[in-house]
């Protein structure tokens, strides 16, 4: 089993000038799910090499077993200080991807064409993914094989307006994810600020923020298994 996780490369939050990047948690724990379960994990991002971290996902409230066993560990820290260029991915390499979130990919990933296509030709394969907190906003710009919104009619979760708003950042990100997937036709499906809640729509799983990463990967895996067995 081989499972790519793909990551920002982008580290400035608006034009307040203070940084963004990846929020840690949501790489770690789905990492440590992963591996644990035997996986082979790569990562990759658009530059490539290291992807910045989000300075405030490493502050010690924000911190969990999961991350800390991640900066511990030394095959970990080395596959994220050279990740793979998302460009040279080909999705038939993989069993199934995994995006985790930070505020970055609402700049570089929501507009990566590298990151749609590896979407759109992952579910065409009929292979699972999953995109956590702000990652399902990739999916505003992924298209249906109908040319429409991939989004359109499925049930979909993500950072909602409520916790960007609980965040103070609804001025400063490019757009709200839950408003746009919501007008293109998705289903949003959300519960209380903070609190896990992953949804599945056949291929496509979704976890609305930092908590609910790890359920989102149990979730990936449990996919996979059936896939596996079908």
């Amino acid at each position: 089993m081989k499972i790519l996780m793909v990551l920002t490369s982008h580290d400035q939050l608006g034009n307040t000038g203070k940084k963004t990047g990846f929020w840690l948690e949501e790489l770690a724990a789905p990492y440590f799910v992963f591996r644990d379960a035997g996986a082979e994990v790569v990562l990759a991002s658009p530059k490539g090499g290291q992807p910045p971290l989000d300075p405030k996902s490493n502050e010690p409230a924000f911190q969990t077993e999961d991350t800390r066993r991640f900066e511990r560990d030394p095959s970990a820290t080395a596959a994220l200080a050279n990740t793979l260029k998302l460009s040279d991915i080909d999705q038939a390499d993989y069993d199934t991807v995994f995006f985790p979130g930070g505020h970055g990919p609402l700049w570089d990933l929501t507009n990566d064409r590298n990151a749609h296509t590896l979407i759109e030709e992952t579910l065409a394969a009929g292979k699972p993914l999953s995109l956590v907190c702000h990652a399902p906003g990739i999916l505003t710009k992924v298209k249906a094989p109908d040319g429409g919104p991939i989004a359109k009619g499925r049930t979909v979760t993500g950072f909602t307006n409520s916790e960007e708003a609980a965040v103070q950042l609804v001025e400063i990100v490019p757009y709200l994810l839950e408003d746009v997937l919501r007008e293109q036709g998705a289903k949003f499906s959300t519960t209380e600020d903070w609190a896990v809640h992953v949804v599945q729509d056949d291929q496509l799983i979704t976890g609305q923020n930092p908590a609910s990463s790890k359920q989102a990967a149990r979730l990936l895996l449990h996919a996979l298994g059936k896939q596996d067995a079908a």
